[in-house]
């Protein structure tokens, strides 16, 4: 392990006024994306429409890194670049998605856990190898009648912490992700008290396994009631209540949070991360690690016009990013949009 460069790295991830753009999705996932826009999804539209978000003229003013699938660190350019030294080029850390998916969990009804231990050490070496900075791990928290248990808490905090361990060990950044569901009835309280639950198990995992803080990046949901709550949270409340959650079971060794946007629009994404700047100083950088609250508008463009240098979508994702870039500096206004 590398200290210095673990520190470095995840100081790197958080830089004043950037975050992070997640294309990450898998080959079923983005499939279901391009199939709304009418595009078939092959090898070429998949790498073009990466590339396209990734050629973006100056989106490392805003952008520190990108969490790339499988496919994509593998791919090249259409001038024979590889996506990696692209990214190099623009001063954007490659990272990569390392999980693979979350599966029912045995003896829990309705719960899930992330598998993909199994070999990670071996994967990890390749992707350094091949330029990754960073990696990601995803798990799922999901709230319903009775759940979640302990037992899926602890079972997920346990995958995240080994995975950080072995991240740490071959020179690569863990970014660890939590994720508590959007979806259900349940209320802002209900939220706060899962997310803070779970938050405390991950960091008893992480100091179990060894993992150096310092060197890592928490990817955190925001405390918001379930999508088919009736009483929703104003931007006030889920702004308190997140930086409360987080401030209760987060430990200041870490360098950076970084939000999911968790089936927000583009505009809510930004404005709640706007609003939990301006509350700030925090112990921890507050930033974003967004998927389709980034790329949402610039796919929706890129569809009229499926090639890797699509202007009309590039500039659509330039703006975002710099939406968000002011957002973690509390300096984002509505009017913007």
């Amino acid at each position: 392990m590398n200290v210095e460069q673990l520190v470095e790295t995840a100081q790197a991830m958080v830089a004043e006024g950037k975050g992070i753009l997640a294309i990450d999705e898998s080959t079923g996932t983005i499939k279901k994306r391009l199939d709304q826009i009418k595009v078939e999804s092959t090898d070429e539209s998949r790498r073009n429409y990466r590339q396209m978000l990734l050629t973006t003229d100056g989106l490392g003013e805003h952008i520190s890194g990108a969490i790339l699938y499988d496919e994509t660190i593998r791919q090249q350019a259409t001038d024979g670049r590889s996506l990696v030294e692209v990214m190099n080029e623009q001063g954007i850390l490659p990272g990569i998605k390392v999980d693979t998916g979350a599966h029912p969990l045995a003896g829990h009804q309705g719960e899930m856990i992330t598998e993909g231990l199994d070999g990670l050490r071996t994967r990890l070496e390749e992707y350094a190898r091949m330029g990754a900075r960073f990696a990601k791990w995803r798990a799922v928290i999901t709230i319903g009648d009775g759940i979640p248990t302990i037992g899926c808490i602890n079972a997920n905090a346990h995958a995240l912490a080994r995975y950080a361990a072995l991240c740490q060990e071959a020179g690569i950044v863990p970014m660890v992700e939590p994720e508590v569901l959007l979806t259900g009835d349940h209320d802002l309280d209900t939220c706060y008290e899962v997310t803070e639950g779970t938050l405390k198990a991950l960091y008893d995992q992480m100091f179990e396994q060894g993992v150096l803080l310092e060197g890592s990046i928490l990817k955190a949901s925001m405390v918001v009631a379930g999508d088919r709550c009736e009483e929703q949270a104003s931007l006030d409340q889920v702004a308190e209540a997140t930086i409360q959650c987080l401030s209760n079971s987060v430990p200041a060794a870490v360098p950076g949070v970084v939000f999911l946007s968790g089936g927000q629009t583009e505009t809510q994404a930004t404005a709640h991360l706007n609003c939990m700047a301006q509350m700030g100083p925090h112990p921890w950088v507050l930033s974003f690690s967004y998927g389709r609250a980034l790329q949402q508008g610039a796919l929706v463009a890129w569809g009229n016009n499926s090639t890797a240098d699509n202007a009309e979508a590039q500039a659509i994702l330039a703006h975002r990013a710099q939406c968000n870039g002011l957002a973690t500096l509390g300096q984002y206004e509505a009017s913007m949009d």
